[in-house]
C-alpha cells in the first residue's frame, strides 16, 4: 500500500499561507497594544487624571464585561458562526437573577441560575445552527428579539434595585484583591482558560478547522455539528455569567440592560483579530479589542468630545479590520495557487 504525499510545492505554498497568517495577526495584536499605549499616553498627556487610579479602575471595569463576552463571541466566530443575541440574553439574567436574589435566594443558586438560562439560550441558537442548519444570523437576530420580548414581559415595567441585594453580589462587582477589582481578574481567568483550551487541545484545534473549511473538517473526521453547538453553549454560559457580573457591577436594571451590546461585542472581536469568515483568531486578540474600544470611550469623555465619535471611530476600526481579514484571505488563496503549481 504506498502511502500519498502532498507535493513539494504545495507543502510549501501551504507553510507560506500559514506563516503569513499567523505573522498578521499577531501584528494585529501588538498594533492594538501599541495603538492603546499611544492612546492612553497622549489622553494622560491632555488630562492628567486619565492615569489616575479611580481612571484605570474605571476602564479595567468596564471593560470587564465587553471582554468576557467578546471570549464566548471568538469561539463563535472562530467557527465561521456569529451570534447576535449576547446583549439580549445579559439583559434577561441581570434581571431574572435580580429578581430572584430580591426574593430571598442564595447568592450561590441564582449565579447558577443565570449560567444555565444563557446556556438554555446557546443551546437553542446552537441546535437550530448546527442541526438545523439554519444560518447563524437568522437564528440569533431571531433569538435576540425573542429573548428581548421575553425580558419585557418578565420585568413588566419594574427596576431591580441595588438596596434589594445582597451585599455579597454588590461586593464580587465593586470590591478588589490587592487593589485589582474581582471583575477583571474573572474575566483574565476564563480568557486564559478559553484561550489555552482552543490552542492546547486536539478538541480547540477543531474550532478552527471547522472555521477554515466545515467540508474538509467534516471529510476528516472533525464532529462539525457537535463542536458548533458547543461553540454556541460556551457563548451562552458566557453571556449567562456576564449577565450576572453586568448585576453586581450596575445594582439597579431595567428590562433592556445591555441593549444594542451584541454589535459592540463583534466589534471588539473583529477589531482584536478574529477573522469574521472564520479560522483565525484568538480570545486574547478579542479581549485586546474589548480594551481598546472602552479605552477609546473613556478617553472622549475626558476630551470632552462628542459621544458620536465612539461609534464613528468603532464603524472605521470595524471596516479596516474587515478589510486586512480580506486582503490576508487574497494573498493566502494566491500562495496557495502558485504552490500547487510548482
Amino acid at each position: 500500500m504506498t502511502a500519498t504525499t502532498a507535493p513539494p510545492g504545495r507543502e510549501v505554498g501551504a507553510r507560506g499561507a500559514r506563516a503569513l497568517v499567523d505573522l498578521v495577526f499577531r501584528a494585529r495584536e501588538l498594533s492594538l497594544v501599541a495603538a492603546l499605549a499611544v492612546l492612553v499616553a497622549v489622553t494622560a498627556g491632555v488630562n492628567g487624571n486619565f492615569l489616575s487610579g479611580q481612571g484605570v479602575e474605571d476602564i479595567l471595569l468596564n471593560t470587564a464585561i465587553l471582554a468576557l463576552l467578546a471570549v464566548g463571541q471568538s469561539v463563535v466566530v472562530i467557527t465561521r458562526n456569529i451570534d447576535l443575541s449576547v446583549g439580549s440574553v445579559v439583559g434577561l439574567v441581570a434581571f431574572v437573577t435580580g429578581d430572584v436574589l430580591a426574593r430571598g435566594a442564595g447568592l450561590v443558586p441564582a449565579v447558577l441560575l443565570g449560567v444555565a438560562i444563557g446556556a438554555a439560550c446557546g443551546l437553542v441558537n446552537g441546535l437550530l445552527v448546527s442541526f438545523c442548519r439554519v444560518p447563524a444570523l437568522v437564528v440569533t437576530l431571531g433569538t435576540l428579539y425573542v429573548i428581548q420580548g421575553l425580558d419585557h414581559y418578565i420585568a413588566h415595567g419594574r427596576q431591580i434595585n441595588a438596596v434589594d441585594l445582597p451585599p455579597a453580589l454588590l461586593a464580587l462587582g465593586n470590591g478588589a484583591v490587592l487593589g485589582v477589582p474581582y471583575l477583571p481578574l474573572i474575566t483574565l481567568a476564563v480568557m486564559l482558560a478559553v484561550g489555552a483550551y482552543l490552542r492546547a487541545y486536539p478538541s480547540g484545534r477543531e474550532f478552527y478547522a471547522i472555521g477554515s473549511s466545515p467540508e474538509a473538517a467534516r471529510l476528516a473526521g472533525v464532529p462539525v455539528r457537535r463542536r458548533v453547538l458547543a461553540a454556541y453553549l460556551a457563548s451562552g454560559c458566557l453571556a449567562g455569567l456576564a449577565g450576572v457580573l453586568w448585576l453586581a457591577r450596575f445594582g439597579t436594571v431595567v428590562g433592556d440592560s445591555a441593549n444594542g451590546w451584541e454589535l459592540l461585542v463583534v466589534s471588539a472581536v473583529v477589531v482584536g483579530g478574529v477573522a469574521i469568515t472564520g479560522g483565525v483568531g484568538s480570545v486574547y486578540g478579542a479581549a485586546l479589542g474589548a480594551l481598546l474600544l472602552t479605552t477609546i470611550g473613556s478617553a472622549l469623555v475626558v476630551l470632552r468630545v462628542n459621544p458620536f465619535w465612539q461609534q464613528a471611530i468603532t464603524g472605521a476600526l470595524l471596516l479596516l479590520a474587515i478589510s486586512v481579514d480580506r486582503v490576508v484571505a487574497l494573498r493566502v488563496a494566491r500562495l496557495l495557487r502558485k504552490g500547487g503549481r510548482r
